[in-house]
């Protein structure tokens, strides 16, 4: 009898400890549930896009669903806010652009999170370079003798961009910083009708992503000066960069994949390996190009580091410009 009762209470005392086993392990899975991925801007604008594309590639990988919902508004500072305030557990990630990663900080008065304390960078994705263009009419052929044309006129060049402290925007009192450019930027409220009104020759230039102004530079509607990146854009092999002409001038609108400040470093490094293995193969080059990006790659470390390096360089042209959306 003694015997019986010994043997039925070890047998409850194994149960017990694998009751208190089994969430460990349920948690040291992931994913183990649905993942949500906030696309901080509208659907269908490239930004969306990216997320969906990833989402779905990342669905195929992991064997769960990734979830792409859109929270937008304040410049993406609201999807961001969302996720810096979620849960750390690798459930909730945001696809976000440098805007609110790096730019936003010194362009609003009151931001509801830090980026670098409130979140974890995890991977970059890729970027869109910007172009400098101009009316066909303008006697500049690149963007040094756009610069000497303008301190040469009587009066300032107008440069449009799509709105008031966009990185077209910054990117225009960046060139007026750094070379003396005479120059008077023009906020739009979108890429369309700034470009349109470059093309009508209302205003001299407009800077802008690339995608949005590609088709007419190459159907000659606009002359393309320069591109904003290290290097060339694919979709504009012609058109050099800013620095081929020597003038330090880069900016792009990147995006990265980020979560809350204290995601499972394990999760963490399984995201960047399988985003960093997406972004270099032929598959991803190949539909990250189909959105006008360029694919990137870097460790959760590079990001943080470009996040605050980008964040220092823009603190300077806002403060200097004295921009500000709010």
């Amino acid at each position: 009898m003694k015997t019986m009762t010994f043997v039925r209470a070890l047998a409850t005392a194994a149960g017990l400890l694998m009751a208190l086993q089994a969430p460990v392990h349920a948690q040291d899975k992931w994913p183990s549930k649905p993942v949500r991925i906030i696309a901080i801007f509208a659907p269908g604008g490239s930004s969306d896009l990216v997320a969906r594309q990833l989402a779905q590639h990342l669905s195929s990988r992991f064997g769960q669903q990734f979830i792409v919902e859109n929270r937008v508004g304040a410049g993406g500072n609201i999807g961001v806010d969302h996720v810096a305030k979620s849960a750390p557990d690798g459930y909730t990630l945001a696809v976000a652009t440098s805007g609110p990663l790096a730019n936003n900080k010194w362009l609003y008065k009151r931001m509801p999170f830090d980026p670098e304390k409130d979140l974890s960078p995890i991977a970059l994705i890729g970027e869109i370079p910007l172009v400098i263009a101009v009316n066909p009419q303008v006697k500049a052929g690149n963007l040094a003798e756009f610069v000497s044309m303008s301190k040469a006129a009587s009066s300032d060049v107008t440069i449009a961009n799509p709105g008031n402290g966009t990185i077209g925007h910054l990117a225009a009192e960046y060139l007026r910083m750094n070379t003396g450019a005479k120059l008077q930027s023009i906020p739009y409220k979108g890429d369309s009708p700034a470009m349109t009104d470059a093309m009508s020759g209302s205003v001299d230039a407009v800077a802008a992503p690339v995608t949005s102004l590609a088709p007419n530079i190459q159907a000659g509607k606009l002359k393309g000066l320069a591109v904003t990146s290290r290097t060339r854009f694919p979709g504009l092999p012609n058109v050099p960069t800013a620095a081929e002409q020597g003038i330090p001038l880069e900016a792009t609108v990147w995006n990265a994949l980020v979560g809350p400040a204290g995601m499972p470093p394990a999760v963490v490094e399984t995201l960047n390996q399988e985003i960093n293995r997406y972004t270099s193969s032929a598959e991803g080059k190949a539909k990250l190009a189909s959105l006008g990006l360029v694919p990137l790659a870097a460790t959760p470390v590079q990001l943080r580091e470009k996040m605050s390096a980008e964040s220092d360089r823009w603190k300077q042209v806002v403060e200097s410009a004295k921009i500000s959306v709010q």
